[in-house]
C-alpha cells in the first residue's frame, strides 16, 4: 500500500533569501496535488525536497515512517519518480532505450527482464509514444521529448510521481492527455501525483488538491475549487479571476491585473 509523503517545517534559504519558510504538508496517495504560485515562490525547491533530491536547511520530509534523505538512493528512486523541469538528454539514444533507463533503480543497469520490458511498454503506451520507439531522442520536438521523459519516469512504476511543469511544451491535446493520465494514475491505481503548474485553468481541471505558495509560505491548501479562489489568486499573483460553472464543470477565467 502506498504511503503518505509528508513535509514538516521545511525551510530553505538561497543567497540569504528565504525560498521556503516553515512549510508543512501531508500529501496522500490516490490524489493529484498541484503546487502553484508566482515565479520564485519556491515550487521547484519544494518538489526537489519532497523527492529527496535537496536537503532543506531545516525540517524534514518523510515517506511513511522513513526520512527520504535516509532512504538508500536506489530504494528512494524505486518509490519516488521525479521529472525535472528542464531535463537534459546528453546523447542521441533511441526512445525505447531512454524510457528503459527508468528501470535502472531495479536493474542496476543490467537487463530489464520480462517484467521490466512490460513496464517500459506500458509506460510508452500510457504516454502515447509507442510510435516513436525507434526514433533518436535528439530528433524529437520539445513536446515529444517531454512525453518520452514522462514515460521514463513512469517505467519505474513509482508509488509517487513528482513532476515539475510537466505540461511545458505540450500542445493542448497532449496537455489534456497528460492531465487525464495523472488522474488515472491517482484515482484508478492509487499512486500519489504531485505536479507544479503555471496554468491555473488546467490546474483547476486536473487537481484534486491545490497548494498555493507565495513568498516561500503556504497561502492556500485544499480542494482546487476553494484554494484557487479569486481572493487567493489576487493575493498570490496580483490578478483578477472569475470562476464559473458550465456544462463541463468549473472553469477559471483570467480577467486581468489587479486594479487594471
Amino acid at each position: 500500500m502506498n504511503e503518505t509523503l509528508s513535509a514538516t517545517n521545511l525551510a530553505v534559504r538561497l543567497g540569504g533569501r528565504a525560498v521556503l519558510e516553515g512549510l508543512s504538508l501531508d500529501l496522500r496517495p490516490g490524489e493529484v496535488a498541484c503546487i502553484l504560485g508566482p515565479n520564485g515562490a519556491g515550487k521547484s525547491t519544494l518538489l526537489r525536497c519532497l523527492a529527496g533530491l535537496r536537503r532543506a536547511d531545516a525540517g524534514e520530509v518523510r515517506l511513511g515512517d522513513a526520512d527520504v534523505l535516509v532512504l538508500a538512493s536506489r530504494r528512494r528512486a524505486q518509490r519516488i519518480g521525479f521529472l525535472p523541469q528542464t531535463p537534459e538528454v546528453a546523447w542521441p539514444v533511441d526512445v525505447e532505450t531512454l524510457v528503459g533507463l527508468g528501470r535502472i533503480p531495479f536493474t542496476g543497469g543490467g537487463g530489464a527482464g520480462d517484467e521490466g520490458r512490460a513496464a517500459v511498454a506500458r509506460a510508452m503506451t500510457l504516454t502515447g509514444v509507442d510510435a516513436l520507439a525507434g526514433r533518436a531522442v535528439d530528433t524529437l520536438s520539445g513536446g515529444e521529448r517531454g512525453r518520452v521523459l514522462l514515460a521514463r519516469a513512469l517505467a519505474g512504476e513509482p508509488e509517487w510521481l513528482l513532476a515539475d511543469e510537466p505540461l511545458t511544451g505540450l500542445d493542448p491535446g497532449h496537455q489534456l492527455d497528460a492531465c487525464d493520465l495523472f488522474r488515472r494514475l491517482a484515482h484508478d491505481e492509487g499512486h500519489g501525483v504531485v505536479v507544479t503548474l503555471h496554468d491555473l485553468p488546467m490546474a483547476l481541471r486536473v487537481a484534486d488538491r491545490a497548494i498555493v505558495l507565495a513568498g516561500g509560505r503556504l497561502l492556500a491548501d485544499g480542494p482546487a475549487a476553494e484554494a484557487l479562489s479569486p481572493d487567493v489568486l489576487r493575493q498570490a499573483y496580483g490578478i483578477e479571476t472569475r470562476m464559473t460553472r458550465g456544462a463541463h464543470g468549473l472553469t477559471l477565467e483570467l480577467v486581468g491585473r489587479r486594479g487594471g
